[in-house]
C-alpha cells in the first residue's frame, strides 16, 4: 500500500503540525504534546469540551475544534489511545475555571486513559467530567470494548454538546445533554475493503473480491458477519434496518442523518446511499431535519461507509442548528 508520508514513526506529529499551520485562526498546539485546542483557549465563562483518541479518523477529531464544538482534542497514535498525560495537559489547556467535559469513544484503552487523565486533573483541583459514546449497534462486545463501540454518531455528541457548552451552561447541564445525544443516536457500517496502518505496511484484514463486511468497526473490527456484495440499496437497508430495531421511530418523529465515508468511498457512493435512508425513513413517517453525507469519523483509507440517526427534540434540534465554526465544518 503506497501513501504519502515520511517516516511512519513521525506521520502524527507531521500531520499535526500541518493542521496548525493550515488552521491557525483555530487551532494552536499544545507546546510538546499531541494536543490541539482553539486558538483563543481557555474560553472564558464556558465549560471546556474536550475530546479524542487514536488518530486515522480525521478529521475527527482536532477537525472539530473551534467555536460551537470542542475546545480540544487529543491525538494518539493511529488506531491508539492518547496516553493519560496527553489528555491531562488537554484539560488543562482548556479549562477556564468552570470545569471539563471529556466525551469518549467506549474503547477500553480510551476510557481507561481518560478515567487516569481525570484523576490527574483532580488532583490539581480541576473539575472534570465524562460521558461514554457507544452508538454502534452491530454488536453488543467488540475486540476493544466492554459493551458497544462509539462510531460516528461521536460527531453528533461534539457538535450538541459544543453547542451547549458555547451558551455558557454549567458543567452538569453540559453532561446532561451530552447523555441525552448519546442515548438517542445509533450507528452502524459496513466495509467494502481493508485499510492499512501506516507502522504495519500491510492491510488490517483481508476481504475477498466480491466480500464485504457488515458492522466492521473503524479500527477494522470484526462486524456481524461477511456476504457477498449486493446492491447499495440492499445494504443500507439491512444497516438501517439495524439501527430502527434499537431504536424504534414513530411516525411524526424528527431525526437528523449522517452517512459518513470511511476515508475510500467516494462522494457519489455516500449520496446513492442517502437517497435510501431518506427513503426508508421516509416511508415510516419518520422527517429528516438535517442531513451530513461526507468524511466525518474515517478509518484512514478503509472502503465503506456508516449511518448515523439521530432522535430530535426541541432542544436537541436548535442546538443542531446553532452556528459553529471548525476547520472541518463541511455542513455543520
Amino acid at each position: 500500500m503506497k501513501k504519502v508520508i515520511n517516516v511512519a514513526e513521525h506521520v502524527v506529529e507531521e500531520m499535526l503540525q500541518g493542521m496548525a499551520l493550515a488552521h491557525p485562526q483555530y487551532l494552536r498546539r499544545v507546546e510538546g504534546f499531541d494536543v490541539l485546542v482553539r486558538v483563543n483557549s481557555p474560553v472564558g465563562g464556558k465549560v471546556g469540551v474536550v475530546s479524542g483518541g487514536g488518530s486515522g479518523h480525521e478529521p475527527a477529531h482536532a477537525g472539530f475544534v473551534g467555536r460551537g464544538m470542542l475546545d480540544g482534542a487529543i491525538a494518539g497514535a493511529v488506531f491508539t489511545s492518547p496516553t493519560p498525560d496527553q489528555v491531562y495537559e488537554a484539560i488543562k489547556a482548556v479549562d477556564s475555571g468552570g470545569g471539563v467535559l471529556l466525551i469518549i469513544k467506549n474503547y477500553s484503552g480510551d476510557v481507561m486513559n481518560f478515567e487516569m487523565a481525570i484523576e490527574m486533573a483532580s488532583a490539581e483541583g480541576i473539575t472534570v467530567d465524562k460521558v461514554i459514546v457507544d452508538d454502534d449497534v452491530a454488536v453488543e462486545n467488540s475486540t476493544w470494548t466492554i459493551g458497544r463501540r462509539g462510531i460516528a454518531g461521536t460527531v453528533f455528541v461534539h457538535k450538541i454538546t459544543g453547542a451547549k457548552a458555547e451558551t455558557g451552561a454549567v458543567l452538569p447541564e453540559v453532561k446532561r445533554v451530552a447523555e441525552k445525544v448519546i442515548a438517542n443516536v445509533r450507528s452502524m457500517g459496513m466495509a467494502l475493503d481493508s485499510c492499512t496502518v501506516p507502522a504495519a505496511g500491510k492491510p488490517s484484514f483481508i476481504l475477498e473480491e466480491n466480500e464485504i463486511e457488515i458492522g466492521m468497526g473503524i479500527h477494522g473490527e470484526p462486524g456481524t458477519h461477511r456476504e457477498s456484495i449486493s446492491t447499495a440499496d440492499e445494504i443500507t437497508t439491512h444497516l438501517v434496518n439495524k439501527i430502527l430495531a434499537d431504536m424504534p421511530l414513530s411516525s411524526g418523529e424528527e431525526v437528523a442523518v449522517m452517512v459518513n465515508g470511511l476515508g475510500a468511498t467516494t462522494l457519489m457512493e455516500l449520496y446513492v446511499v442517502n437517497r435510501k435512508v431518506a427513503d426508508l425513513l421516509g416511508n415510516k413517517g419518520v422527517k429528516i431535519t438535517k442531513t451530513y453525507v461526507g468524511n466525518y469519523m474515517t478509518s484512514l483509507e478503509m472502503a465503506g461507509f456508516s449511518v448515523s440517526v439521530l432522535k430530535l427534540d426541541s432542544e436537541l434540534k436548535e442546538l443542531l442548528f446553532a452556528q459553529a465554526d471548525t476547520p472541518a465544518l463541511v455542513q455543520f
